[in-house]
Formats: C-alpha cells, structure tokens, sequence
C-alpha cells in the first residue's frame, strides 16, 4: 500500500524534528573551539560540498528564474542561521533558546500577512499566551536575557519568512538543487561575516571534527533536504505544526548530553510557549484530526 503525499511528508517532517534537535549538540559541541560563525561557513561549506557533488546534473536543469528564488532563500535562510548560530554561541541554555527559536512558528502566519494571506483568530489568541511564556522566562532569576537571547528571537522571525518562502519555492524547485543552493550561499554569507565581525579560532582535534561532520552532513545536508522535500508536499501551515516538535527534541537531547535542567518558572514558561504554537495551529490540527477520522 503507498502511502500519500500528505503522510510521507508527514512522516519526513517527524524525522527532520529528531535530525534538528540532534543538530542543537552537535553544533554546541563543535563550537567549544570554533569562532560560532566560522563554524557556520565551515559547516554549511561541507554540507554544500556533500549536496553538490549528488546534484551537479539537477543545478545545471535549473532555469533562471528558479536560480533567483532559490538564491533569494537562501539569502533569508543564512541571515536566519547567523543569528541562530550566535544564539547558540552566546546564549545560556540550550533548551530555552530551542523554545525561543521555535516562536517562528507562531510568526509564520503572522509574515503571511504580509503575503496577502488572512490572520484568523488563533493567530490573535496565541499572542498573549506568548508574550505570558516569554514573561514567565524573563521573570526567572536564572534566565538572563543577552545578546544571545535576543539572536534567537531574531532568528525566529526570519526562520518564519525563509518557511514561507521555502514551501512556495518548494513546489516548482526539486529539493536537491534548492537544498544545495541555500548550503552554498549560506556558507558564503558566513564566511565574510565572520571574516570582518570575530577573531578566528579553530581546532583541528580529531574529536571536534566528529561533531562537525555530524553537524554538517546529518544535522545539516540530512535535515533540510528532507524538510524541503516535505515542504513542497504539505502546506506551509500544515508543515509549521509538525515542526513545533523541534524544540521538545532539543531540550530533550540537552537533558541527555548536556545534564542541562530548567527551574520551574523556565518549563513553565517553554510550556506556554509551545502551547501558543498549539493554539496558532488548532484550526488546521482540528481539520487534519477530522480528516483523519473520515
């Protein structure tokens, strides 16, 4: 029995939440002796170099016009890693900044405005229950909200754009190509970022570039080939509530490997967070659940 559209890319999505979520280790372990946006280029370098040498004969059948929103993606999306990656670098806690990164979920439907699409009522009644979890973190007296922090929301507010963007181009652009084309310019951006903003550091440990190649070929060439893949095959609202599994992953794996813990009025705060993603997509969540019983 084949199995739809709609439940492959389902199940692609679940497997992309477990890849990003690994991805938050990877990257936190490599970065213990890289500058965190030269880790970047180097990074996405490696996964467009692995990408690229599968996709040579699908790049050269792109048309010009594909080429151009696939480097305008890939523009937004390396904007949108820089400041994740110096979240990452700067921030206190793993798990909390996964939640933090994780509201562009609840954005993606607020930059659909700009679109031309129509906000509907779950939109609003998720706000305040957003503004309540980020409350909940600034109130603790172990949450300090940095440079870090604050690149994480920037972060989030991109992420939402290039989701847009990626599900619309998704559905006339192979994934493979789009896939190589956002590793590439994301490296290039990265590298002359970090070439004028940081003083380089670097290690060539054997044990570091384990996690590097782990972050660059499965969290990186592995996770977003897949997600774009299955963002050309569901909308971008339907793909946007699958991807809320993200930051559970991470603040799970960080438990794990990295014995991170949150206070009370931190999970409760990551708590309300994620349950204003839930309100933000019930509409959608209701009809799929309807569809399903059908």
């Amino acid at each position: 029995m084949s199995l739809s559209r709609s439940t492959q890319a389902d199940l692609l999505l679940v497997l992309v939440t477990l890849l990003a979520g690994a991805g938050w280790i990877f990257s936190k372990h490599a970065m213990a002796a890289f500058s965190p946006i030269l880790f970047l280029s180097v990074r996405f370098l490696i996964a467009g170099i692995f990408l690229g040498g599968i996709a040579s004969v699908p790049l050269r059948k792109l048309k010009k016009e594909q080429l151009q929103k696939s480097a305008l993606v890939g523009f937004v999306f390396a904007i949108a890693m820089t400041f994740w990656i110096l979240g990452l670098f700067y921030g206190n806690h793993v798990g909390v900044g996964a939640f933090l990164t994780s509201l562009g979920a609840v954005l993606v439907p607020v930059v659909s405005l700009f679109f031309g699409e129509k906000a509907n009522r779950s939109l609003w009644y998720s706000m305040p229950v957003v503004v309540a979890g980020l409350a909940c973190l600034s109130l603790d007296n172990s949450f300090i909200f940095g440079w870090g922090e604050l690149s994480f929301l920037i972060s989030a507010l991109l992420f939402a754009l290039f989701f847009i963007l990626n599900s619309r181009f998704a559905a006339s652009i192979p994934a493979l190509p789009l896939t190589t084309i956002q590793m590439i310019i994301t490296a290039a951006i990265a590298f002359t970022a970090s070439l004028f903003l940081e003083e380089w550091q670097w290690s060539f440990e054997p044990d570091i570039w384990v996690w590097i190649l782990a972050s660059a070929i499965i969290a990186t060439s592995g996770r977003f080939l897949f997600q774009t893949k299955a963002q050309g095959m569901a909308p971008a609202s339907h793909a946007a509530i699958i991807m809320t599994l993200e930051p559970i992953r991470a603040a799970l794996f960080a438990s794990i490997w990295l014995a991170e813990t949150m206070s009370s009025l931190q999970f409760v705060g990551c708590a309300l967070i994620f349950s204003a993603m839930l309100i933000n997509r019930w509409q959608v969540i209701t009809h799929l659940l309807g569809r399903k019983e059908r």
